[in-house]
């Protein structure tokens, strides 16, 4: 065949591959390669870790702070690289592979030790956000962002939106009684194809201060149900007899049950 032949047809060059792979002489020694923004994104593997270690032993509040302290570090480094002007497709391909553990396997987790009533839910919630967040990673790795007039946009909602419909679900099922399994399981899986859509996403100041405050306020709620400082009425008791700490507990109940009648006398009235 040609080389002109093989070049229209787009074929790989075999006498320059070695079982079916691009050879390549080049070898990038990793220790030497990385930078400061990549030593921000193993930070951020850490914090995940300590996160999914908090989730398996039944910590699943304290786990969302810890795990949102990755996400800090996961958007510190796209920071210092472009601060520094040293972003590369090595640094984007390392901080892909980490939002695996930072932002998905968390909030499969998630909906697995506290949404999720079945193994089945479990099982078809967890492949989805894996699924669908990987394979909007791969994509994220080989396009980057989309730039119009200045501003950059995601291709698709990224996998952090996906992170926070799981602890937003996870907030209502908490404080609301009526939110139940279903609920969260059907939204989380009509929000995960939207990360390998069509949807541009904005890279903007603004949507990441609107992401800090959410963040900011779960986080607040989540350490609200850790120590039971604020419930709503109906899970009063509940809280105070599976606190931590019984006299602040109780003293608290008190305090809930007193708020509670007020509120009630006001709506009936």
């Amino acid at each position: 065949m040609s080389d002109d032949t093989q070049t229209q047809l787009n074929w790989p060059d075999f006498a320059t591959t070695r079982n079916g792979w691009e050879s390549s002489t080049e070898r990038t020694n990793i220790i030497r390669t990385l930078g400061g923004a990549d030593m921000l994104s193993l930070l951020a593997l850490l914090v995940a870790w300590m996160s999914t270690l908090l989730f398996l032993s039944g910590e699943s509040n304290w786990a969302i702070v810890v795990m949102f302290g990755g996400f800090i570090c996961d958007k510190l480094d796209g920071y210092w690289a472009r601060r520094q002007e040293s972003s590369s497709k090595f640094g984007r391909q390392i901080d892909s592979f980490i939002d695996v553990f930072v932002y998905l396997l968390p909030g499969a987790l998630l909906f697995h030790l506290e949404l999720s009533s079945n193994w089945v839910f479990s099982t078809i919630v967890g492949f989805s956000i894996l699924a669908f967040g990987g394979l909007r990673l791969v994509r994220h790795n080989t396009e980057g962002f989309e730039l119009t007039d200045n501003v950059s946009y995601y291709h698709g909602t990224t996998v952090v939106h996906t992170n926070m419909v799981v602890v937003l679900n996870y907030v209502l099922m908490s404080y609301v009684g009526f939110w139940n399994t279903w609920f969260a399981a059907v939204t989380i899986l009509l929000s995960c194809p939207f990360m390998i859509s069509e949807y541009r996403a904005p890279k903007t100041i603004g949507a990441h201060v609107l992401l800090t405050g959410i963040t900011a306020f779960v986080a607040t709620l989540c350490l609200a149900l850790e120590f039971s400082l604020w419930v709503p009425c109906a899970c009063v008791n509940h809280a105070r007899t599976n606190c931590k700490f019984p006299v602040l507990a109780n003293t608290l109940y008190v305090r809930s049950k007193y708020l509670c009648g007020i509120f009630n006398h006001f709506y009936t009235n």
